[in-house]
């Protein structure tokens, strides 16, 4: 058959495998029509070894009748192979051995090979565990309203095996002939309780009770409890009927109770409790016997709220209370306060009274004997017939009144409904002395503080500790105070209005007889933590090289302990981190070092002893250059913008600045003629003419040439007077000193010098050219025409104006060389044209 299982169609390989796959999976024992598994035990120890066989029995598996059969064998999907041998007839036998089974639950499959694949043939359950743990801790109350046994255990450790648990019990565990066990109930749904019913109880006698739990690995049984049911009874709890005072023993009270209808038959013991809602705990009263009746109890506060409670169980019992009772209230009835009041004072004086502000402690519980109604303030004190002077009568602790300045004694009282209390002297002190040396102040508690203290030189009768909450607003605690009686004392324990993460200002005053000390000053913490807020850092200043920064302080209520010191960090974006301490009392910092046109981070980090709390960053970009090296810059920039300016106006205005610094017309009046010395030169000689003696040139005018006017002509014949004149620059009164070498007379000749820019006869010149005429009736030359003369520096030297002919003499005035003329240029050597 196995040599045509290989062509054997695909639909009747499917048949085969539905033949085959059945007789293996649908056992729900060890065996099956085609083959059998059996194990050497079901149920093993946890970590024990298996052993199981298979036998496959050819002849019942179709299919499998002829060829080779290979069995194998599987533990939770896990391949395991078996020694396989032919047991009798055509049966196949495999024995499987696993050396230790650390699994509390698996499955063995023994499986065939078939046409290649393995089918499973054969299944066999295994399990692992431990043997039960043993019950503990078993108790049973017995229920009055249905007498039912309720009995509750712990349960051992888990075996992880089926277990199950019975609670049994002997009525008669003494008895001589040893009663069989009776089950007394069996736990539901897991659970460690049950309930005996009242059918299997027998009360007022002793009776044993135990569990036991049981798996397939052994038994285990709790400790056996001997009890008698009523016993462990849990009653119904009394009645509290009526509370009252009794007089005149006004610190004690009497209470009316009932016990339930069930308990009345019972001996019974009682338990009473009380507390004031100020009470941190309940005070208990016991050894309260009987059926029912009243309970005395002394010892009450005057005038306070008590609540009260009670319970009772059986007198002789072992067994439990019942609940407490329903609670009741009672206010025990008032009397005058007692004891004195701790009072703290300060004085000013003021127009010839004193100012004081008084303030004091209430009574304690204990000395109020019921409500305070309020206190009252008097100039003296109580005495029979006498008017006293009130000067404050307040329900507020503190009460600021004026009193004559010779006054140091004030009596202060409290009073209720009941009465008032007797005076307390309070003697208003003068504040002298020195103050205490080596105050010290530590956490107490999280609401609490040390003060600690040298003793002072002078012996003190008391010490005033005194402290107040610091804030940005200021606020006055009237109650934050507190008197240390001893005067031997160097410490005390501050505990009234003292918060964590809060500051306080702690001043201690010695009291002696006769003086008030100087204060002692200190700031503490009770407890510190990081700072709620950190400070923003702000920019002040940043070159290239450095960076200023600033912070303003951190307020004091976010503070939450001592700033210790301030850490700033910065890092640039190649993450170079860098720190620095910084002092907690400074609120800036310069950075140095830094480098030139770099982007940095900084934040800053306030740190207390209780932790350290980081800021927000700050981004900032460092300079390229410092504020000195920008100054310079911009200054050189501005003074190379300003020589702009000027040469490009210098450049656009040409003309006029030539105008302004070079003008057209010389002015002759501020001239150097006067100074001129001349030259020898050769006499001008003219035909026919009568050698003449030398000419006196008795004024000189510079005219100026008319703008667009043609250059004048001068006539050979002079007039008989000379023609008008525009106004000249200077006019030189008296005779000159200047003469000519042309054999002139001696007699004053006045001459009329005009500077011209150009004339017919000179019309490529653009330098000025100078014209001189004579005023006297003598002619000068042979033509009397004038001559012009250039002058030959003017921004330089201009060429020479050429000759009419050869023949025209060339008239020279040596004495108009280098001429000056005020607020213009120089005239050098002028030349005829």
């Amino acid at each position: 058959m196995a040599r045509h299982s290989a062509g054997t169609p695909p639909l009747l390989r499917v048949t085969v495998l539905l033949l085959l796959l059945p007789s293996g999976t649908q056992q729900s024992g060890a065996e099956s029509d085609c083959a059998s598994v059996a194990v050497g035990a079901a149920v093993v120890p946890m970590g024990s070894a298996v052993t199981a066989s298979c036998t496959v029995h050819r002849e019942r598996c179709r299919g499998l009748e002829d060829g080779q059969l290979h069995i194998s064998w599987l533990l939770d999907g896990e391949a395991m192979d078996g020694r396989q041998h032919r047991g009798v007839g055509s049966m196949e036998v495999s024995e499987l051995s696993v050396p230790q089974l650390n699994r509390t639950r698996a499955k063995l499959w023994c499986c065939v090979e078939w046409n290649g694949t393995k089918q499973r043939v054969g299944v066999a359950e295994i399990r692992a565990g431990y043997p039960p743990g043993k019950p503990s801790n078993l108790s049973c109350l017995l229920d009055l309203s249905d007498y039912g046994l309720t009995c509750r255990w712990q349960q051992g450790a888990d075996g992880h095996l089926p277990t199950s648990v019975l609670l049994k019990s002997h009525r008669c565990p003494h008895c001589r002939s040893r009663a069989p066990a009776v089950t007394g109930c069996t736990p539901q749904n897991g659970h460690s309780q049950c309930t005996v019913p009242r059918r299997l109880l027998q009360l007022y006698r002793p009776m044993e009770l135990w569990v036991t739990a049981t798996n397939a690995l052994g038994t285990a049984e709790s400790e056996r409890l001997r009890i008698d049911p009523m016993d462990v009874a849990k009653l119904d709890p009394p009645t509290l009927q009526s509370i009252r005072s009794v007089p005149p023993q006004t610190d004690c009270i009497t209470l009316s109770w009932a016990v339930a209808p069930r308990n009345a038959h019972m001996e019974l013991c009682c338990e009473l409790r009380y507390r004031a809602p100020e009470d941190p705990s309940w005070a208990v009263v016991t050894g309260i016997v009987g059926h029912a009746g009243t309970a005395q109890h002394c010892g009450f506060l005057f005038g306070t709220l008590y609540h009260f409670q009670m319970r009772c169980r059986r007198n002789s019992a072992r067994g439990y209370w019942s609940e407490w009772s329903v609670g009741r209230n009672h206010t025990t009835h008032e009397k005058a306060p007692a004891g004195k009041l701790d009072a703290w004072w300060s004085t000013r004086p003021a127009a010839g009274r004193m100012e004081v502000q008084l303030r004091w402690k209430a009574p304690r519980r204990q000395e109020a004997n019921g409500h305070v109604l309020g206190y009252r303030v008097t100039l003296g004190p109580r005495k029979r017939g006498r008017e006293l002077q009130t000067v404050c009568n307040t329900t507020d602790t503190q009460c600021d009144f004026t009193v004559p300045a010779r006054m140091c004694r004030v009596y202060l009282s409290a009073y209720n409904a009941a009465g008032e209390s007797a005076a307390t002297e309070v003697i208003l002190l003068e504040r002298k002395g020195l103050p205490l040396v080596g105050l010290q102040a530590l956490p107490g508690g999280e609401r609490s503080l040390w003060v600690h203290w040298e003793a002072a030189l002078v012996p003190a009768v008391a010490y005033v500790l005194e402290w107040q909450e610091v804030s940005s607003e200021p606020t006055r605690c009237s109650s934050c105070w507190q008197l240390e009686r001893n005067g031997a004392a160097t410490s005390a324990l501050i505990q009234d209005s003292i918060e964590p993460f809060q500051r306080y200002d702690i001043s201690v005053y010695p009291l002696y007889k006769d003086a008030v000390g100087t204060p002692a000053h200190i700031a503490a913490y009770s407890k510190q933590k990081a700072p709620s807020h950190v400070p923003k850092l702000h920019l002040k200043s940043i070159g290239k090289s450095q960076a200023e920064l600033s912070w303003e302080p951190v307020a004091v209520e976010l503070q939450n302990g001592f700033i210790t010191h301030y850490t700033v960090f910065w890092a640039n974006s190649t993450t170079e981190v860098s720190s620095a301490v910084v002092n907690s009392s400074l609120s800036s910092f310069t950075i140095q070092g830094l480098k030139p046109s770099t982007l940095y981070k900084v934040h800053i980090m306030a740190s207390t002893v209780g932790g350290s709390t980081n800021g927000t960053s700050l981004t900032l970009v460092t300079t390229v250059l410092d504020d000195i090296e920008i100054q310079f810059l911009f200054l050189t920039l501005g003074l190379v913008f300003v020589l702009l300016i000027i040469l490009l106006i210098c450049f656009q205005k040409n003309g006029r600045v030539k105008q302004q610094f070079w003008p057209s017309v010389p002015d002759p009046a501020n001239s150097s003629l006067g100074t001129w010395v001349p030259a020898e030169q050769e006499p001008l000689q003219a035909h026919g003419v009568k050698e003449p003696g030398p000419a006196t040139i008795s004024t000189v005018t510079v005219l100026d040439k008319a703008a667009g006017k043609q250059t004048p002509t001068w006539s050979k014949e002079p007039p008989a007077e000379p023609p008008a004149l525009p106004q000249p620059y200077v006019q030189q009164p008296g005779p000159s000193t200047l003469q000519t070498h042309a054999g002139l007379g001696a007699e004053p000749v006045q001459y009329y010098v005009q500077v011209v820019g150009g004339s017919s006869r000179c019309p490529q010149h653009v330098a000025p050219c100078l014209y001189v005429r004579s005023s006297s009736t003598q002619p000068l030359l042979s033509d009397p025409s004038p001559e012009p003369y250039e002058n030959l520096w003017f921004r330089g030297a201009a060429p020479s104006c050429p000759r009419q002919s050869p023949e025209e003499p060339l008239l020279d005035f040596p004495m108009l060389r280098g001429l000056r003329v005020s607020g213009a240029e120089e005239l050098h050597d002028f030349q005829p044209c």
